[in-house]
């Protein structure tokens, strides 16, 4: 490296240390509350530096959330992930030159993300993933399947609106739907 590249990275270093500090110390609620003018960082020439990047780092957090919406990596990550699930799961197979599955995809995600964990959304790309897809009997894409307790409740072909994906939803998550597609009685919505 270069001397300037070094100083460079040492000055971001320490600003990095500094908000960490500022940061730490109102987690802990010691001193002053952490406010913009806390982040407000100098240079050795007392000029104050631009610090709106920075700003965001009062919003971070370091707990681990579980993804309500992912992309199945394997076979393996999808048994982990969709038949061992306890929670329902939606699975959309689709494809990168797919234009329905562009409309589809985030549209259903959306709607996924309202019903606050009661259900998550499974990716699943046909290219990458042929195998799943021959074994789910996917033959045009986008196909998107509701699952429960690893078994096929629900499917359905091609673009939905969102009045008939909140349907879709409703009845995966529902407590009377589920007693009745238990009790073997299954509609399919295709």
């Amino acid at each position: 490296r270069t001397f300037l590249q070094q100083m460079a990275h040492r000055q971001v270093l320490r600003r990095l240390v500094v908000v960490q500090e500022a940061v730490s110390r109102a987690a802990r609620g010691s001193h002053a509350p952490l406010s913009s003018s806390s982040l407000l960082l100098t240079t050795p020439l007392a000029r104050p530096l631009d610090t709106t990047w920075m700003r965001s780092a009062r919003g971070f957090t370091s707990t681990a959330t579980r993804a309500i919406s992912f992309h199945v990596q394997d076979v393996d990550d999808f048994t982990e992930r969709v038949v061992n699930s306890d929670t329902p799961v939606v699975v959309d197979f689709h494809a990168q030159w797919c234009g329905p599955c562009k409309i589809l995809g985030p549209r259903l995600e959306k709607l996924v993300a309202k019903q606050s964990g009661k259900v998550l959304m499974a990716k699943v790309d046909i290219d990458d993933h042929t195998d799943l897809a021959v074994e789910y009997g996917v033959s045009a894409v986008p196909t998107v399947l509701a699952m429960r307790n690893g078994s096929v409740v629900d499917k359905f072909v091609g673009v939905r609106d969102e009045d008939q994906l909140e349907v879709f939803l409703k009845k995966l998550v529902s407590p009377v739907a589920s007693a009745q597609r238990e009790a073997g009685d299954t509609k399919s919505t295709e």
